[in-house]
């Protein structure tokens, strides 16, 4: 088996990582095996950065959100699914 030269390169990076490290990065690898047939995984990896600035409702809305937040107006996921009726 021919094995590339950026097969061999990430073989020796993964060998020089500290023990410490090896469940992060196990996790990390996992995560990029488990979604590389996932088509919507992959256009929001390929999607272009919005570099479009933000508006001033945008900027409101944030704010308003935060407030929200800090005021405990939120919800927990199993409250916004009942909510939902899911």
């Amino acid at each position: 088996m021919i094995v590339s030269a950026e097969r061999e390169e990430l073989h020796r990076m993964l060998d020089a990582i500290p023990e410490g490290l090896l469940p992060a990065v196990r996790k990390s690898l996992e995560s990029i095996l488990d979604g590389a047939d996932d088509p919507v995984r992959r256009a929001l990896e390929n999607a272009p950065l919005d570099d479009e600035p933000e508006t001033d409702e945008e900027r409101k809305a944030v704010e308003e959100g935060k407030a929200d937040i800090r005021a405990g107006r939120t919800l927990s996921t199993d409250e916004l699914r009942q909510e939902l009726g899911l």
